[in-house]
C-alpha cells in the first residue's frame, strides 16, 4: 500500500522556520514529480511547491517564492520543504503529493495521484 508520511509540522512564531519531510513507502518517488500543497481552515487546498523527478527543476507559488525551498533525496525516497520567514498566513495543514503533471499543470492538485495525511503548521503572530 502506497504511503506518503509527512512530519516536521508544529507551532512556530512568526519569522521562524520549519522543515517538513515526506517519506514514501511502496512508491519509488524517483519516477514522480513531488509536490507540497496546503489547506487553511475554510479555504481550498492550494499549491505550494513542486520538484521534478531528478530535482533539477522546481516551481513555487508566489506566496512561497524566496522563503520556501523544496528538495528531494531519491535514494531515501524522501522529499523536503524548508520554510523560512514564516508568517501567520502560512498556517495550514501541509500535504505531500506524488504525481506526473507536466510543465503547465504542476500546480494542479488533480494531477497528483498519491497524497499524505498532512501535517499541521501553525505560525503565531
Amino acid at each position: 500500500q502506497v504511503q506518503l508520511r509527512e512530519s516536521g509540522g508544529g507551532l512556530v512564531p512568526a519569522g521562524g522556520s520549519l522543515s517538513l519531510s515526506c517519506a514514501a513507502s511502496a512508491l519509488t518517488i524517483s519516477t514522480y514529480v513531488m509536490g507540497w500543497f496546503r489547506q487553511a481552515p475554510g479555504k481550498e487546498r492550494e499549491f505550494v511547491a513542486a520538484i521534478s523527478w531528478g530535482g533539477g527543476s522546481t516551481r513555487y507559488a508566489s506566496s512561497a517564492e524566496g522563503r520556501f525551498t523544496i528538495s528531494r533525496d531519491n535514494a531515501k525516497n524522501t522529499v523536503f520543504l524548508q520554510m523560512n520567514s514564516l508568517k501567520p498566513e502560512d498556517t495550514a495543514v501541509y500535504y505531500c503529493a506524488a504525481g506526473q503533471p507536466d510543465y503547465s499543470t504542476f500546480d494542479r492538485s488533480s494531477m497528483y495521484y498519491y497524497w499524505g495525511q498532512g501535517t499541521q503548521v501553525t505560525v503565531s503572530s
